[in-house]
């Protein structure tokens, strides 16, 4: 296949973010014309016997790939220029083509530079830049699952976050975006005993903020940093989720009173998230002690049955609607032992989310995945060990993928054939011309 073409700005040469065409990610059948389909579907029935043209398909969309596959590699080079707007449009771009496709072989091929270039953004770069690698990271540690690459990974990396979480005068976003990123690398790496302990007390220092002043009075924040506290906490209740036992057992001994002033927070966001803390941790004592109440739960429940049935006009009405069917969850969870009760639906099969623990998870994944949960759900071998889902389900029926090799093969062939095809048209004209 020809490589892809860097484009020169008229300002000094700087390279523009290539696009990844939305036809590249889901296949393209206007891109063919008869004649290519014609020649190519009979080179594949003259090599393989197939009469039913899926080896033409297999090309285009090897073909496609491939293409796809140089537009990134444009993008990651495109990382390096000087200009931020162009190295915020390259990052963006690979983003976008880590959440459509799942590419572990191509990112374990260009690790060092693909570790490079992160470690570069979080350092050098400022506000959006940072956040965009942060979510970028976490992105490719899902691609790299449990292993040596990522523990790799997170050993160089996972400094840097600690350190722009801890560093006040950073963006808020940008410590929120990191602090997402710590969480969920630390929940894939596990980060050993000592690790995890680290990166949850530095994560509880963050949302501890928003715990009642000394007096007693509800502390004041802006959005942004509200926002920074949220994150912190949600990627602090996602680590509870793989702790040991005794470790819970302590936690919910010194958080669950303090966890529940939380609750009390103006911010929307942060209510949901520290509720939602709330309910794990109540399950997972549950499973060790099924009579566990912890301390004023009489208390906590009045709470929740408060914002269950909030009806304040004085906050909007979808955050009303919002919070009064989390709360009601939260409500039932603490007061019955209730588990939430979830179908996700993705190709043929279905995941059950069926516990907090497993919804935490879940949403942690699904906040970076965004629109491509479902496409890793089915192909990414770490979702689906997550969830218990098995190997993935092949394609019944469906034809494998052919090798680079060979497509470049038969696009050869389909090359000359069409090359000696036109010929003949052409000798035909110029006789009618003679």
């Amino acid at each position: 296949m020809p490589k892809g073409k860097r484009g020169k700005s008229k300002s000094g040469g700087r390279t523009s973010a290539p696009k990844l065409d939305a036809n590249l990610m889901v296949g393209s059948e206007e891109e063919s014309n008869f004649d290519n389909a014609s020649i190519i579907s009979n080179v594949s029935e003259s090599r393989f016997g197939s009469d039913d043209g899926t080896w033409c398909e297999e090309v285009e969309d090897g073909a496609m790939y491939d293409d796809f596959e140089e537009k990134l590699k444009e993008a990651i080079d495109g990382t390096t220029q000087k200009s931020t707007k162009g190295r915020l449009g390259c990052l963006e771009t690979i983003r976008k083509a880590f959440t459509s496709k799942y590419m572990y072989d191509f990112v374990i091929e260009r690790k060092i530079t693909v570790t490079d270039m992160l470690e570069r953004s979080l350092k050098k770069g400022k506000g959006e830049e940072q956040e965009i690698a942060a979510i970028l990271t976490a992105l490719v540690s899902i691609h790299l699952g449990v292993g040596n690459e990522c523990e790799t990974l997170f050993h160089e990396i996972g400094p840097i976050f600690s350190q722009i979480v801890a560093d006040p005068t950073a963006s808020c976003l940008a410590r929120a975006k990191c602090a997402t990123a710590l969480g969920l690398c630390s929940f894939i790496t596990s980060s050993g005993v000592s690790g995890l302990a680290l990166n949850m007390q530095l994560l509880h220092t963050v949302f501890s903020g928003s715990f009642l002043k000394g007096n007693g009075a509800v502390p004041s924040h802006s959005p942004e940093v509200a926002t920074l506290h949220s994150h912190a906490l949600l990627a602090w209740c996602l680590l509870v989720t793989i702790l040991s036992t005794s470790q819970v057992l302590e936690l919910a001994a010194s958080h669950l009173q303090k966890l529940s002033e939380l609750l009390e927070s103006p911010n929307l966001e942060l209510r949901i998230a520290a509720g939602e803390t709330i309910a794990v941790l109540y399950e997972v004592m549950r499973e060790i002690d099924e009579e566990f109440e912890g301390d004023n739960i009489d208390e906590l429940c009045v709470k929740l049955q408060q914002l269950a049935t909030d009806s304040q006009k004085f906050r909007a009405k979808k955050d009303r609607r919002q919070q009064r069917s989390s709360f009601r969850d939260v409500l039932r969870a603490v007061e019955e032992g209730e588990s939430p009760d979830v179908r996700v639906k993705f190709g043929r099969e279905i995941l059950y989310i069926d516990s907090w623990c497993k919804k935490r998870q879940y949403d942690a994944l699904c906040y970076v995945l965004g629109s491509g949960m479902n496409l890793h759900l089915k192909e990414n071998e770490l979702l689906r060990d997550i969830f218990e889902l098995g190997a993935p389900v092949s394609n019944g029926g469906m034809v494998q993928k052919i090798s680079k090799f060979d497509r470049h093969m038969v696009n050869v062939a389909a090359c000359k054939a069409r090359t000696k095809s036109r010929g003949k048209l052409r000798d035909k004209r110029a006789d009618v011309i003679g």
